[in-house]
C-alpha cells in the first residue's frame, strides 16, 4: 500500500516521473503544474458547491506555490551567482554600507 501511494504521488506530482518530463524547459513544467493545481482547486470547489472552499484552497495553493518558487529561485541564484548575496551582510570594515 505504501508503494502504491508513493508511486501515485510521483506520477502526479514529480515532473521527473510524469509525462511533463518530456518538456525540456523546467519553467514551463512548473507553470503547467501550477495551472493543473488551480484547475483541481476549481473542480474541488465546484464539486462541493462552495465558493468558500475554493477561496481557502486557492489561497493555500498560492502560498505553497509561491514558497516553492521562491525557494527554487533563491537556490538557483545561489548556485549561478553566489556574489549577489554578499551585499546582504556587513561591509568590509564591519559596518553597514
Amino acid at each position: 500500500m505504501k508503494n502504491l501511494i508513493l508511486n501515485t504521488w510521483n506520477i502526479v506530482m514529480e515532473h521527473e516521473h510524469n509525462p511533463l518530463k518530456y518538456i525540456g524547459d523546467i519553467q514551463a513544467r512548473h507553470m503547467l503544474l501550477q495551472i493543473l493545481a488551480w484547475m483541481w482547486c476549481v473542480i474541488f470547489a465546484m464539486s462541493t458547491g462552495s465558493i468558500t472552499v475554493f477561496g481557502v484552497s486557492a489561497i493555500a495553493h498560492s502560498l505553497l506555490i509561491a514558497g516553492v518558487a521562491g525557494t527554487v529561485a533563491t537556490f538557483e541564484v545561489a548556485r549561478t551567482q553566489p556574489n549577489q548575496f554578499i551585499s546582504l551582510g556587513r561591509g568590509m570594515n564591519g559596518e553597514h554600507e
